[in-house]
């Protein structure tokens, strides 16, 4: 399963409210676009999983105020919900095998608004890592492109 299936198979997601859900999608916007390098793919990804959950205010997700969106963030109050942001946010950090200090510092910051602590966002992001390396071994394995 590569990161951009990720979130369309996630489950959790689907019980979030419409404001729930632009929050969580407004973390992965602002995680794409913190590398100062937004490109096409992944503004695509993230409108078409607003217009696939039929989430009206799609222009809204890439447009806000960082110190308005950390106060928002604390609507996710699901703990669940909260480390599917996580890991979502590691699989989106890590899809262009450069996770930078920028990404790492946003995670942080998002997990402490989260309540979640570091050695469980330490966690979540060595299983992402894992699973990123285990798939890819799956593809050379069975021969796949």
């Amino acid at each position: 399963m590569t990161y951009t299936e990720s979130l369309k198979n996630n489950s959790h997601f689907l019980n979030l409210n419409e404001e729930q859900k632009i929050i969580f999608l407004k973390a992965l916007a602002y995680m794409a676009k913190i590398d100062g390098r937004l490109n096409e793919d992944e503004i695509k990804y993230i409108k078409d999983i607003a217009a696939e959950y039929q989430i009206s205010q799609s222009t809204e997700i890439f447009d806000f105020k960082e110190e308005e969106f950390f106060n928002q963030i604390k609507k996710l109050n699901n703990r669940r919900i909260c480390l599917e942001l996580i890991k979502e946010l590691c699989f989106l950090g890590h899809s262009d095998s450069d996770l930078s200090d920028e990404e790492v510092l946003f995670i942080g910051k998002i997990g402490a608004a989260m309540n979640i602590g570091l050695e469980k966002i330490e966690q979540i992001s060595n299983w992402v890592v894992d699973k990123i390396i285990w798939e890819e071994q799956g593809k050379l394995i069975f021969e796949e492109a």
